[in-house]
């Protein structure tokens, strides 16, 4: 995978929760893939896992935005991270997932996160460059 190819993967997983459609996102994921934000806040393992996961409570999948500030990725190694901003209905989270991608697929996520009401570039505390 490269550099493109990584970051149309996470977008992948981004319009799908955007859009309600918790499928599409898990579909971007291993069969076995651990999903975890440490140390075992959260924890899901498998694309099946990830789909009820993604899709919350309730007949309708639950609402939820994300948005991707910066990505990037190692060819050699399959590794890249995004930096983002994550939001349902009355919370927003400014974080960071470590990935790991297998044959195309995200093999592991290991995200890092903080509620925050407030912007991200108000959240970012004036360290964005460019």
């Amino acid at each position: 995978m490269d550099r493109d190819e990584f970051r149309q993967l996470l977008q992948q997983v981004a319009d799908g929760w955007s859009r309600g459609d918790p499928r599409s996102a898990a579909e971007a994921f291993a069969e076995v893939a651990v999903y975890i934000e440490p140390p075992d806040r959260q924890r899901y393992v498998g694309r099946e896992a990830l789909y009820a996961f993604f899709h919350g409570e309730g007949s309708e999948p639950r609402p939820m935005t994300m948005t991707w500030h910066a990505i990037a990725f190692d060819p050699a190694s399959q590794t890249g991270f995004g930096e983002y901003t994550f939001t349902r209905p009355g919370r927003q989270k400014h974080g960071c997932a470590v990935v790991a991608v297998r044959s195309g697929l995200i093999a592991s996520w290991r995200e890092y996160q903080y509620e925050s009401d407030q912007a991200f570039e108000d959240f970012a505390g004036g360290s964005l460059v460019g």
